[in-house]
């Protein structure tokens, strides 16, 4: 915390060498290498390093440290205009948020962890891969905001349309139809509009 309120501070005047130093330090601290560094190992070399003689409860504590220092890594580079590695470093966090939230409450994270709808907006105008929006419709189907599930489902057929990203559509929408009509009102996905959306994609189903 302490880290994090001296790096709000020397961006707030836009001292940009001073907070990547500190930012260096941070990542060195929790992970043992700097921050291009972490940013360039796959995403399983990275839960591997996170978890490595760690006991469960760390593991989970220090996975948000590293979601955090990322998104503030990503917050340095779109001030220094370094809009590829600012990519990087929020999707990398977004990837790792959601991999925790995929495993625990959806609200179990502390005030300082970026949300998933900071990380959305900050890759806003960024063309996201088709993986992003599967765990992103698959959070926003968990915490029972059905609109947004439905969009990420969209963004992933815009790209490709193929019979596996159906499935998974009719899939969603078979599931969420189980739901009571307030819940689904309430996700922003009227029953009309899900049963409509489902048989649309039962339609592209039989024409491929």
């Amino acid at each position: 915390m302490q880290a994090l309120q001296r790096m709000q501070a020397l961006k707030k005047d836009q001292l940009w060498s001073e907070a990547s130093s500190i930012l260096d330090e941070e990542f060195n601290r929790l992970m043992g290498a700097g921050a291009q560094a972490i940013v360039g190992l796959t995403e399983t070399e990275l839960m591997a390093r996170v978890m490595q003689g760690e006991p469960t409860q760390a593991i989970h504590t220090k996975t948000l440290m590293l979601t955090t220092l990322l998104n503030e890594a990503g917050d340095l580079s779109t001030a220094l205009n370094k809009m590829d590695e600012s990519r990087a470093y929020y999707l990398r966090g977004l990837h790792l948020l959601l991999y925790v939230l995929a495993g625990s409450a959806i609200h179990d994270y502390p005030d300082f962890v970026p949300r998933v709808e900071h990380f959305a907006a900050a890759l806003k105008g960024f063309k996201l891969p088709i993986e992003t929006h599967a765990m992103l419709m698959q959070h926003y189907e968990r915490s029972g905001e059905y609109a947004k599930a439905e969009d990420a489902l969209f963004n992933m057929l815009d790209q490709k349309l193929e019979s596996r990203i159906l499935e998974f559509g009719i899939l969603f929408y078979e599931r969420i139809l189980g739901q009571t009509d307030a819940n689904l009102s309430a996700g922003g996905l009227p029953r009309a509009e899900a049963e409509s959306s489902l048989s649309e994609l039962r339609e592209r189903r039989s024409l491929q």
